[in-house]
């Protein structure tokens, strides 16, 4: 068993307040956090939890697709994974786009878009979504 940590440090309210996330686990340091970001007016060099989720998103998809294919005998030469987390004020997370773009030697079109659609549901970060809908868009490249 693995666990990950991670804490946030709020000071005032929310819409005027700030925070700073510390990766505790990784000691990658910290960033900083605020509605302004959020809310999608300009806050500067600031991060939001739609997109440390995208973070981990794209980062979870990309192995649980590379070790499917893998396990194929077809391991992928790149995966390029993107993901675009939607946050409405007042409404919450709508939804999240997930754009992969892999590179895989012997493999047709059909095939890599079964591998990556089974990704989808595969990826324990996807598991922990399911309460928001989750697209994909794969190319083969």
């Amino acid at each position: 068993m693995t666990v990950s940590s991670a804490q946030t440090h709020w000071a005032g309210s929310l819409m005027e307040g700030q925070g700073e996330v510390e990766f505790l686990s990784s000691a990658l340091g910290s960033v900083e956090v605020d509605w302004k970001s959020r809310a999608g007016q300009e806050g500067g060099h600031t991060t939001t939890p739609e997109e440390l989720i995208a973070a981990a998103h794209s980062a979870c998809y990309s192995m649980a697709l590379s070790h499917a294919l893998a396990g194929n005998g077809t391991p992928p030469a790149t995966v390029e994974t993107k993901a675009d987390v939607t946050f409405v004020p007042g409404t919450g997370i709508t939804g999240i786009l997930l754009t992969v773009k892999a590179s895989v030697p012997g493999l047709s079109a059909e095939e890599f878009a079964t591998f990556a659609e089974t990704a989808k549901t595969g990826c324990p970060v996807s598991a922990a979504l399911t309460g928001t809908t989750i697209t994909l868009d794969a190319t083969l490249v």
